[in-house]
């Protein structure tokens, strides 16, 4: 009598997700700037020579040294919470079962966020890493954008005035809220098996 073959076992439920797809270093966006670049420095060497050129790319090139510090602090920054933050609580409060607590936590979380751009978006990437969904980090992103703390404390409140800087803020919050909700609407009819791996 023949033993069956041997088969692998079923996966535990609570095993590790897998790891998400490596990005593409060129993707289409790198394609379509790389295409508008040439045509600029095209445009800009037909009307102003080689001097203008090389007098944006000088400018740019510093440009990009003051910005690259801050870039590499905000992507360390994201890398480090992915590896801090555990996954399960991470899962369960920001994850797509976790409900209108994860629009709020989410809310909440990008209100209180200081910095730009180069905080919030390597963060947001780090949550989406470690167990976040779609809704939870958009809540997250648009807080940041409309009711960021920072720019309240630092423009809103001395220019414009206390009571139009709080207003402004109420009339805000239930924005990230909805956008949260709509973009895991939108989530669940693009991927209703969940994310591609």
């Amino acid at each position: 009598m023949s033993e069956p073959p041997l088969t692998d076992p079923a996966p535990p439920d609570d095993a590790e997700p897998k790891p998400r797809r490596a990005r593409k270093p060129v993707g289409w966006s790198m394609i379509v700037i790389g295409a508008l670049v040439a045509i600029c420095v095209a445009l800009v060497w037909r009307r102003d020579g080689i001097d203008g050129v090389f007098n944006i790319l000088t400018h740019d090139l510093l440009l990009f040294g003051e910005i690259i510090p801050r870039v590499l602090a905000g992507c360390l920054l994201g890398g480090f919470i992915a590896e801090i933050l555990p996954h399960d609580k991470v899962s369960r409060s920001l994850g797509p079962k976790s409900g209108l607590k994860g629009l709020l936590i989410g809310t909440a979380f990008g209100a209180i966020l200081p910095g730009g751009p180069f905080t919030a978006y390597p963060v947001a990437a780090a949550l989406l890493t470690v167990g976040a969904d779609f809704g939870a980090t958009i809540a997250m992103v648009v807080s940041w954008t409309l009711i960021g703390y920072g720019r309240a404390v630092a423009w809103e409140l001395p220019i414009l005035g206390t009571d139009f800087t709080l207003w402004r803020i109420v009339i805000s919050l239930p924005i990230p809220v909805l956008a949260g909700w709509l973009g895991r609407v939108v989530f669940v009819r693009m991927y209703p098996k969940g994310e591609p791996s």
